[in-house]
């Protein structure tokens, strides 16, 4: 039996630990909270007598923020020959239209840019998950006619449980580590096995704690289980099918489709499904070039389970 105070390193096989989300979230105190600015700038967006000037104002309230937004605007993709010098003149270069994605995109970048030692991921590999799945959700919620500010940010901000935990395990020196298998299962299955809950609930717990509305919340929850989500289903299920389009362009291959009532429940064919999964990738790897990164490689890996439904995917009611 270990001494007080000693941690015991934690198998594959472990039973769960006596936790809860809120506990995990309650050892927390270096995550940053920009993800704030997310709700606040799409509402502002929305208001038809909403200002560039008040778009600027919320910008500069993060530094860090202001340095991404600043080097996108000098980036060689938006560069005209002369280097921005203000907020003002960066975003006016890349355009008002496109600044929820600007501002979203240096928000992934603060929050999601590190390694998960309990996942054992590089620190871009998250990253590439989240805008990945970002761009497809917003593609497939047009399509659906859906709500795309918010499905973007649900797919932008899905894999944040992970961060989460990952932080968790650091700073309590648990030596916590995760089977991650990819699209439709990701770390979940040892996830449950180990901690008794998936980083799903401890994103939405978190997301939730940040005043994000349950319209982004609760998909996030429920992205392992698309049916379950009362009064969420449909939009729980376009991240669904959000991550399996991520999985593909990450993963430089394309998976065998979702389970068929997913893609009915959304007027998917899995013709269009293969469409939106190219624009996507073209999108991606857009954004790779104008944030100066490298764009993902095929991966040669076969991992297991990748496209296993595990039984959290029941048949979707038929009316929402």
């Amino acid at each position: 039996m270990a001494d007080e105070g000693e941690v015991q390193a934690i198998s594959p096989t472990a039973t769960a630990l006596r936790l809860t989300p809120e506990d995990i979230l309650r050892e927390l105190r270096h995550l940053p909270s920009t993800p704030k600015v997310l709700p606040r700038l799409k509402h502002l967006l929305a208001e038809a007598n909403s200002s560039i000037h008040e778009i600027v104002a919320l910008i500069r309230l993060d530094p860090a923020i202001v340095a991404r937004v600043m080097q996108m605007g000098n980036s060689a993709y938006f560069g005209s020959g002369t280097r921005c010098t203000s907020v003002d003149e960066a975003v006016a270069r890349v355009g008002f239209s496109q600044i929820f994605e600007l501002v979203s995109y240096a928000v992934a970048s603060q929050v999601l840019v590190r390694p998960l030692a309990a996942y054992a991921m590089p620190d871009d590999e998250v990253w590439r998950l989240s805008v990945a799945c970002a761009l497809a959700a917003d593609e497939l919620a047009a399509h659906a006619g859906m709500d795309r500010n918010a499905a973007y940010t649900a797919g932008l901000l899905h894999c944040l449980g992970m961060v989460a935990i990952d932080e968790w395990a650091m700073r309590t020196a648990f030596p916590l580590q995760f089977e991650f298998h990819g699209y439709p299962v990701d770390g979940s299955e040892s996830e449950r096995r180990l901690l008794g809950f998936t980083q799903a609930e401890v994103g939405a717990t978190l997301l939730r704690e940040w005043a994000f509305p349950t319209i982004i919340s609760e998909p996030v929850r429920h992205q392992y289980r698309p049916g379950a989500s009362a009064g969420f289903n449909q939009a729980a299920t376009l991240l669904s099918v959000a991550k399996w389009i991520r999985s593909g362009v990450c993963a430089k291959r394309t998976p065998l489709p979702p389970p068929a009532h997913l893609l009915q429940s959304l007027r998917l064919t899995t013709a269009t499904l293969e469409r939106i999964r190219i624009s996507v990738t073209r999108r991606f790897d857009e954004i790779c070039t104008l944030l100066e990164v490298e764009p993902p490689r095929p991966d040669p890996l076969d991992l297991p389970g990748w496209v296993k439904f595990p039984a959290e995917y029941p048949p979707l009611p038929t009316h929402f």
